[in-house]
């Protein structure tokens, strides 16, 4: 087939960060591309994600900044919260953050079309009653909040809800243990919700270093978070008063809400993979090679849909290695080891690198340089909440492997470790490097090994 009987040469389905990072830098080469979405321009990131939670993280934090002042001498009249007036904020913000994609799209050239998209063939794409044609199609779809089946689940909310409630609850009732039901047990806490989290594992935000999901755990429960560790949830029924929530432990918890954050899988059901044979997952996942090609020559994946790593500047990253692949004459790839992460509990984590048991099974000649303190402010503002860092580093070698932290602005300190690390940093460095005093970052460059 002749380039001309092509719509266009790229059609992105999903206009999140990687599809919309995707379409843009494709049609600024000149490509003739198309990117078609059923929802909100932005994607999970903009919309029920990255953004709105921060927001509310903020939002949730005052409430302890207006207790802390007091230790500095500020004295401040009762604060009230008006849940309302947030949601109007934050939807303003979003649309701005909306209204800011589309002009990207727009000046790069991009044709964008609303609505759902679905493949007919390895070429076609039809919207609505429209069918487009086009020489390749790119799948960025993201993800989408996954409810297990069990008695009672049309009772219980996802993590999208939590951005559009009308009112807070009096009491709330969290169910999972990773970062999302982390961040918002400290969102509604904040917010003066009474908050319970239940997981049926030993110890939430598995996959984390083991020091940082106890030391989480201590802080968290420390600020009055309630934290249920091995149970499982059997079942939900309605009450006169709200909810309550049946353990395989015999417990009744009573909520007002319940939420489950209990993972999320690739949004790809009704796209029409399956029936044009496109290689999937048992959870729906696009099966793809090192160059986000899928089984059928003329379909790629990036992003969440895949099964990767589920962070925006990740997507953000595969769309310009796809793009630069496909219509530059410098063929790139993402390199996966050391991405920095953080989670935006309270308090917060940042890490990058490995954990100290993927460190050990890797080397045997480790060794762990670790520091718990309490933050300068908190000298002051009556609260015990202490900040630990940890430094993973391999003796042969000296170079630095991992660093994790729990602490104030653990996200930002651990984004400018992440350059130390990918650079290749030893201990030495970092033990030759200045500190900026006082701060709790300069902690970092004066670790010493952990005896403990």
């Amino acid at each position: 087939m002749q380039m001309t009987d092509y719509d266009f040469e790229l059609f992105v389905i999903g206009a999140g960060s990687g599809g919309v990072r995707a379409a843009r830098t494709a049609a600024n080469l000149g490509i003739r591309v198309a990117i078609a979405e059923d929802r909100h321009l932005g994607g999970t990131c903009v919309n029920v994600g990255c953004v709105p939670k921060k927001l509310f993280v903020y939002a949730s934090h005052f409430r302890e900044d207006f207790e802390a002042a007091k230790g500095f001498g500020w004295s401040l009249s009762e604060p009230g919260f008006d849940w309302p007036r947030l949601l109007s904020q934050k939807d303003r913000e979003l649309e701005r953050l909306r209204g800011i994609y589309g002009s990207l799209l727009d000046k790069s050239g991009v044709t964008l079309i609303e609505g759902r998209a679905t493949l007919l063939d390895a070429h076609t794409v039809q919207v609505g009653e429209t069918r487009y044609r086009s020489e390749r199609i790119l799948i960025a779809t993201g993800g989408k909040p996954f409810i297990p089946d069990f008695p009672g689940n049309e009772h219980v909310v996802n993590s999208d809800d939590m951005f559009a409630l009308d009112k807070l609850p009096k009491r709330l009732l969290i169910v999972g243990g990773g970062y999302i039901a982390v961040e918002f047990a400290g969102i509604m806490h904040g917010m003066g919700v009474n908050t319970k989290l239940c997981y049926r594992g030993e110890q939430i935000l598995r996959g984390f270093d083991h020091d940082v999901r106890a030391f989480a755990d201590q802080e968290m429960r420390k600020k009055g978070i309630d934290i249920l560790l091995n149970t499982n949830i059997k079942s939900v029924a309605r009450t006169e008063s709200g909810y309550e929530a049946h353990t395989d432990r015999n417990q009744i918890v009573e909520a007002d809400l319940i939420l489950y954050a209990t993972g999320r899988n690739p949004n790809t059901a009704g796209l029409g993979l399956s029936e044009l044979g496109v290689a999937l997952t048992e959870n729906g996942e696009i099966v793809v090679d090192d160059r986000y090609q899928s089984n059928i020559p003329s379909i790629y994946a990036l992003g969440d849909v895949t099964g990767g790593l589920n962070l925006t500047p990740v997507a953000t990253a595969e769309a310009m290695a796809l793009v630069n692949t496909l219509y530059t004459d410098k063929p790139t790839s993402v390199d996966y080891d050391y991405i920095p992460t953080a989670v935006f509990s309270q308090p917060n984590i940042g890490t990058v690198g490995l954990t100290e048991s993927e460190a050990k099974e890797r080397y045997s000649d480790i060794e762990i340089y670790k520091s718990v303190f309490t933050p300068m402010k908190h000298t002051l503002s009556g609260f015990d909440e202490k900040t630990m860092m940890k430094m993973i580093v391999r003796k042969s070698t000296d170079r630095v492997l991992g660093i994790h932290m729990v602490g104030p602005e653990a996200g930002e300190i651990i984004q400018g470790m992440a350059v130390a690390i990918r650079a290749g940093a030893t201990k030495a460095v970092f033990d030759s490097t200045i500190g900026i005093h006082p701060t709790a970052a300069e902690e970092l460059v004066t670790m010493r090994k952990s005896v403990g």
